[in-house]
């Protein structure tokens, strides 16, 4: 009888654990991926990307970096965008690189003598004394007229919802892909036709603002950070501006 009521015991014991394990098991199974997140994840691709895009468009300010392809050049952005200007550094595949700062309409660009003599010389390589001609340019803030057909070119990469616009442009089905994670924030991606037509990595936390954009066709990989941070903008002192007018780059720059 006693072997009995140990075997009967440990029966009801082990249906016990059993019972419980399979209703932690069951718990387990339940956990909400999403918990803790602004919850877009459950959300449809397209519904995502339009979440993403309406909280890019609604921002005051962004810092954007990375690699950009356009126009059959390889430009590295380091960019502080808001709505009303913009400063920071292009720097082309080639090495040349010049700073740029968007005050209202008023364009600026700052670049070495070597970038200048570039210009003259319709992007060949300068000889010794081009650059020391181009030495009264050099570190100068060189303003852009409006007229000058550089100029449209030049405030696209200054002009915070020209550029965006130009970002978030996918091609093809949307569709959610891997959960990732971009400067330590948790993100859903969101990919054009099976990746190749651009890709988006959303922000799980928060605002659902763009975090990461792949542009269609390997066209460049750029990261966008510190989305509404105020930053100054200031205004060149004089003696460091140089206004040339109606143009400043000849008919070969």
């Amino acid at each position: 009888m006693v072997g009995r009521a140990r075997t009967g015991g440990s029966t009801v014991f082990r249906g016990a654990v059993c019972v419980g394990l399979t209703v932690v098991l069951a718990a387990c199974g339940t956990v909400d991926p999403d918990a803790g997140t602004n919850g877009v994840g459950k959300l449809s691709a397209s519904k995502i990307e339009k979440k993403a895009r309406t909280a890019a468009e609604g921002a005051r300010s962004v810092k954007l970096s990375g690699t950009v392809v356009s126009k059959g050049g390889t430009y590295h952005l380091n960019m502080r965008l808001r709505k009303d200007g913009a400063t920071g550094k292009v720097a082309s595949k080639g090495g040349s690189a010049f700073w740029l700062l968007r005050i209202g309409k008023e364009l600026f660009l700052k670049a070495d003598a070597d970038f200048w003599a570039r210009q003259e010389k319709g992007g060949k390589q300068p000889s010794k004394s081009d650059v020391q001609a181009a030495g009264k340019l050099d570190g100068k803030y060189v303003k852009v007229p409006a007229g000058d057909p550089a100029y449209r070119q030049l405030s696209g990469f200054a002009d915070m919802r020209v550029l965006l616009e130009g970002l978030l442009v996918m091609n093809g089905k949307r569709e959610t892909a891997d959960r990732g994670e971009v400067g330590g924030v948790k993100t859903v991606r969101v990919q054009g036709g099976g990746g190749s037509g651009g890709i988006v990595d959303v922000s799980l936390l928060g605002t659902p603002y763009p975090l990461r954009i792949q542009r269609a066709g390997g066209a460049g990989t750029i990261e966008l950070d510190d989305w509404n941070k105020e930053f100054d903008l200031q205004r060149p002192a004089k003696q460091q501006v140089v206004d040339y007018g109606k143009k400043i780059f000849g008919d070969k720059g």
